[in-house]
């Protein structure tokens, strides 16, 4: 007897809560998330390898794979490891772009160039990967370098029963900006993922018949 097809999806630790999130609130089944370190954010030319490695590492384990990441900072590098290995991603430049929704996003950043953005991994790790992971705990005269042409810090929550505002706040504070709060939700990753899942759930039928 065949086994029932088996889905991994490759995450970024900065949203693999929220992956697994959407999939517990989905009901959806044989699903393994595995997580790549979210402090590549900080370097993003080495995400295209690291994806690749993975889907090396898993190769023949599972009958679909999904990338979760958008571009993230690649330049379209990871796009040729997706279009190599004939995966999906999501869809977008960034997590933000995702989240808010891309309509959304783009009116956000019309507003305001000049504006940082938190998702609620990010607001729970600013001070581990960006006051530390940036060096502007120990050399300061950094901050106007990187965040002097910033204005605004708008935070996306996706979870509001974490409370995570007080991390937002500090971090606009630390880098002497205003502050927004939005909340997302989990945006077009739960709508690109049930697109995904609407796919795998079309071939489970067509194996079980």
């Amino acid at each position: 007897m065949q086994q029932s097809p088996q889905l991994l999806i490759i995450a970024c630790g900065a949203i693999a809560r929220e992956v697994s999130a959407v999939a517990r609130i989905n009901g959806w089944k044989n699903i393994k998330v595995s997580q790549i370190p979210a402090a590549l954010h900080n370097r993003p030319e080495q995400i295209p390898a690291a994806v690749e490695q993975r889907l090396q590492d898993y190769a023949g384990e599972y009958d679909h794979v999904f990338v979760g990441f958008a571009d993230c900072g690649t330049g379209g590098r990871l796009d040729k490891v997706i279009e190599q290995y004939q995966v999906q991603r999501l869809s977008g430049a960034h997590c933000y772009e995702f989240y808010a929704g891309s309509e959304a996003f783009a009116r956000l950043a019309e507003a305001e160039l000049g504006t940082f953005y938190l998702t609620d991994y990010l607001a729970k790790h600013f001070e581990s990967l960006v006051m530390q992971g940036m060096g502007l705990r120990d050399k300061p005269k950094l901050m106007p370098l990187i965040f002097g042409h910033y204005k605004k810090l708008v935070y996306m929550a996706q979870d509001e029963t974490r409370q995570l505002d007080h991390f937002a706040e500090a971090a606009a504070k630390d880098l002497g900006l205003s502050y927004e709060k939005i909340v997302t939700g989990y945006g077009q990753l739960s709508s690109e993922l049930g697109q995904f899942m609407h796919h795998y759930e079309t071939k489970v039928i067509k194996w079980q018949h």
